[in-house]
């Protein structure tokens, strides 16, 4: 390596981060994925646009050098790898096996239907898609594969965007999807080693579906016990020093990595292995994940994405059929899938047509996906263009078409839920679980409920997945057999609690929501109208300076009555 190569890297990772940064920044508050806004930018300074307007400054900044074009495709891949350990942590198995019943029927049929009707529908393609017609089979489980993976960081955000991530909802949602990645990188990689031996055959297949099976069993039993000692060791050695936390995850990556990668598995699925380990981990705090994120997210994602249009010519590679086939395909696909396996006992109809909406993104994993299938060999390039259209398509169509799905029902004030002596100015409660039974006691000494059972209730739900939201405010809740009607309750907690909120505040304002067992979406419903009550930096100001419990309902009715009322599928039930 020269220094002129080095000279013209830094002006390239200088051009794509700073403008797939930026942009992706102003397509987010457009509404839009940022991963939009990173690919346009490399479609701007790619063959596509600069290197047709203008040639020679393209080959002045981007020339095609073997070394220069391997120094950017290092630190892509990279990249690459380091999202798919940030995307494992996002992963929660153990909440999902919890969940087993919905959420593994979820999951699983939520894979192989899109994965079979792709696959099925794929196989009929015409000659010219194919690279090599002979491999017509190889091709079309590639492309079933990628048009099966849904996207959990496009959902995560869109949950969170409509307040939902904390509801029920959201929680079923996110442990589909941790049962939907890790079957999906399960058949990705058995694939992958089973093609770059040869012909896939059912003698080859076999052994490899038992290893993979067992390695990621392994993996999310043992690998994930360990994984969370160690972390637990360094934290009680280092505990002002969370960068040794973040060291030791960076480097289980890079060791399932190596592994993977030496069992023929793909290092990509060792990353998100290792994410999926560290993850569990009970000492692993939101602020070492959100480090992770966004040094993903703000630097080696941005450069990725603006990297394919570097190597693609989009004009020349663009088939609208295609296109419209990959985009119909995968979005019908996934709906579909992921609504079968919501259908049975404890999902409401409107619930089941919300997590087959929320099923449909492609996103970054399947770009991932399609990206190795090109360099194999296996899928062309206008099929890859084709997956990324799909991707940004159902990537843009999913936040209007989930909130249309959430929106669509009856009007309804929650107000009527929330007595007028069930609020609490001054908890006493310093932890959050002690702050639930304080909570669940107010609410049984004002009704004909008990105590103990509403608090083991809403205690277990909490260990689920914690609903500490952000902005100093969290909403424990849980359906319970025999409730004949919702109630709303609200404590204050004056010096804070510890609620291991995701922006790392301690918790001031604490909403306790109980709702019926059978109940058509009715505490999704007043999560959300509380989420949006509470939004305004104003209306939390309010509260949290109410001195008694009447200025406290005051602050509450305020603000309630300043939103909209909240849309439900079904009347409310009558009073008890």
């Amino acid at each position: 390596m020269e220094e002129r190569h080095l000279l013209i890297f830094l002006v390239q990772v200088f051009l794509l981060l700073s403008l797939a940064r930026g942009f992706g920044e102003i397509v987010r508050r457009w509404g839009h994925p940022p991963l939009a806004g990173e690919i346009l930018i490399g479609v701007l300074l790619g063959p596509t646009v600069l290197g047709r307007a203008l040639p020679e400054l393209a080959g002045a900044i981007f020339p095609t050098d073997a070394i220069q074009e391997s120094m950017l495709d290092t630190v892509s891949q990279i990249g690459v790898l380091f999202l798919l350990l940030e995307t494992g942590l996002e992963v929660d198995a153990s909440a999902a096996w919890r969940q087993r019943g919905p959420t593994l029927r979820i999951g699983i049929v939520g894979v192989l239907v899109p994965l079979a009707l792709g696959f099925a529908l794929s196989l009929g393609l015409p000659d010219r898609y194919l690279i090599d017609a002979e491999q017509r089979v190889i091709f079309a489980l590639f492309l079933g594969t990628t048009m099966a993976i849904s996207s959990m960081v496009i959902i995560a955000r869109v949950l969170h965007d409509l307040d939902l991530v904390k509801s029920d909802l959201g929680l079923l949602t996110l442990c589909g999807y941790a049962v939907n990645d890790i079957l999906a990188w399960v058949i990705f990689s058995i694939i992958i080693a089973t093609t770059t031996q040869g012909t896939l055959t059912l003698v080859s297949f076999g052994p490899f579906l038992l290893f993979t099976l067992l390695f990621t069993t392994l993996s999310l039993t043992l690998g994930r016990r360990l994984a969370d000692r160690a972390i637990d060791y360094i934290t009680a050695q280092r505990p002002d020093n969370p960068g040794a936390v973040l060291s030791f995850v960076c480097c289980l990556g890079l060791l399932w990595g190596a592994l993977t990668q030496w069992m023929e598995l793909t290092a990509l699925f060792g990353f998100f292995l290792a994410g999926v380990m560290a993850g569990e981990a009970r000492h692993l705090s939101e602020r070492t994940r959100h480090s992770l994120s966004q040094m993903v997210h703000s630097i080696f994602v941005p450069l990725y994405f603006a990297g394919i249009g570097l190597r693609i010519d989009f004009f020349e590679n663009f088939d609208l059929l295609l296109v419209v086939f990959v985009s119909l395909v995968s979005i019908v696909g996934k709906f579909l899938g992921a609504w079968l396996g919501a259908l049975g006992p404890g999902i409401s109809r409107e619930d089941r047509l919300s997590l087959g909406i929320a099923f449909t993104p492609s996103g970054v994993t399947g770009i991932v996906v399609a990206g190795v299938a090109l360099e194999l060999g296996i899928l062309s390039t206008p099929v890859f263009v084709a997956i990324v259209f799909s991707t940004l398509i159902s990537s843009l169509l999913v936040g209007p078409w989930l909130a249309w799905s959430i929106h669509r029902r009856r009007e309804l004030d929650i107000l009527e839920f929330l007595p007028r002596n069930a609020v609490i100015p001054d908890l006493h409660s310093t932890e959050r679980f002690q702050a639930i039974r304080e909570l669940c006691d107010t609410v049984a000494d004002r009704t004909d409920l008990d105590a103990r059972k509403l608090s083991e209730a809403v205690q277990k739900r909490e260990t689920l997945m914690g609903t500490g939201t952000g902005h100093a405010m969290a909403v424990p809740h849980a359906r319970l057999a025999g409730l004949r009607r919702p109630v709303i309750a609200f404590g204050r907690s004056i010096p804070g609690i510890d609620w291991d909120a995701p922006d790392g505040h301690e918790v001031h304002l604490v909403f306790l929501v109980l709702t019926p067992e059978s109940e058509n979406g009715l505490q999704l419903q007043i999560l959300a109208a509380l989420a949006q009550a509470m939004l305004p930096a104003e209306a939390r100001t309010r509260l949290r300076r109410a001195e008694t419990s009447d200025a406290a309902r005051r602050a509450l009715d305020a603000a309630l009555r300043s939103q909209e009322l909240v849309r439900l599928a079904a009347d409310p039930p009558e009073a008890g």
